[in-house]
This record gives structure tokens, sequence and C-alpha cells, in this order.
């Protein structure tokens, strides 16, 4: 079974927008996973019923478990306390951050209200703190002769090589050409910018 920690905290009004971005390619992959012997799920911290009405809105399909109530996210260092963020007691990506609410995560100047980093937050309708208590990851695990496994877990940039769409732009002329925050959930980009480019006739 694959996992994808997917960022959606109990707090949150929507998921990432960056996680939703990878989640996008999941659908037509948990198919051919599925074919494979493979399980693809993500898990969040939100309640089921906020996960199902955001996978409605999102279209999904894939399975989506909630981890609310339990130490899940916190035992695979996805989800934090505010005991930790405000001690600095985190560790994230097979480090301990050592600084206070994980400012390290993105610079001060960046957390500013006007900030990109504020906007993320406010898109999923938390402030900073409360969308930095949760990470994104994954996780994979093998059941053998009843004994669950623990085979693997990425996170941070780790996470790159799920992202559909920047494996198609590291292969475009200008490769990712990133200028601040650009990523928008699927249904929230400018009808003109997703049609931008787009032939009527696509025959080559």
């Amino acid at each position: 079974m694959l996992i994808y920690h997917f960022m959606f905290g109990p707090d949150y009004t929507a998921g990432c927008p960056k996680c939703s971005a990878i989640a996008d390619g999941f659908n037509g992959c948990a198919a051919h996973l599925a074919n494979h012997d493979v399980m693809l799920w993500a898990v969040s911290r939100a309640p089921l019923a906020k996960l199902q009405a955001y996978k409605r809105r999102t279209g999904w399909s894939f399975p989506w478990a909630s981890s609310s109530g339990s130490d899940f996210n916190y035992d695979f260092n996805v989800s934090f306390t505010e005991e930790q963020q405000r001690s600095g007691n985190i560790e994230y990506n097979y480090r301990k951050s050592g600084v206070s609410s994980r400012k390290d995560a993105v610079p001060e100047s960046e957390a500013a209200p006007d900030s990109g980093a504020a906007k993320l937050a406010a898109g999923v309708g938390v402030d900073w703190a409360t969308f930095i208590r949760e990470a994104p990851g994954m996780s994979a695990f093998a059941l053998e002769d009843g004994v669950v496994y623990h085979t693997y877990s990425a996170y941070a940039r780790g996470l790159d090589g799920l992202w559909a769409a920047y494996q198609w732009l590291d292969r475009a002329p200008l490769g990712r050409n990133e200028t601040g925050f650009w990523i928008r959930r699927h249904d929230e980009y400018d009808r003109q910018s997703q049609s931008k480019g787009a032939s009527k006739d696509c025959r080559a």
C-alpha cells in the first residue's frame, strides 16, 4: 500500500493547493497500481465528511481516509501539535527543525500578511501557524504473513517525482519557469489560461 500524507488539517476549509496539484495525477495511476497489487490511498486529519466533500469538488475517485482522532499522522511526522510548534521540537524530513513554529520552512519575510505563504494558508481558511502544523509526505507499507511493514517514506522535495505537472514542465522549453506561488487548484485557474495555446484541431 502507498499512502500520500495529504495536507488537510481539521481546521482547513480546503485541501492544500500543492497537495491537490499532486493528487490530480492519482486517479489515472490508481487503477494501474491496483492491477499490480498495490493500493494508493491519501490520508489526512480532517474529518471524513470534509474529505468526501472536497473529493466531490475535485472529481477525484482514489480512496481517501481520515486519521482524525488517531496518532497516525504524528507517527509519520506529518502533523505536529501546538506544543511541538511552540517548543521547536519538530522532526520533519528526517531532521530536527530546532526552530519554533517551523519558521525554517519559509523565510520570516515571506510569512508577512501579504506574502505568498500567508496567502497559501488563507487559501485553506487558516493562519500560517495552523497551516504548517500539517506537512506533506508519502509512505509505503507491505503486508506479509499478517504483519504490516513500513518500507519507505519521503517528504518535502522527495515528493517532486509524484507531481505529474512538474515532470512535464521539467521537459518544457522554459522548465518550471516559476515566479512566486503560481499553483492553483484545478478548478481555480482562469478558463482562458487553461485553453491558452490549445488548438481547436489537435491533429499532428
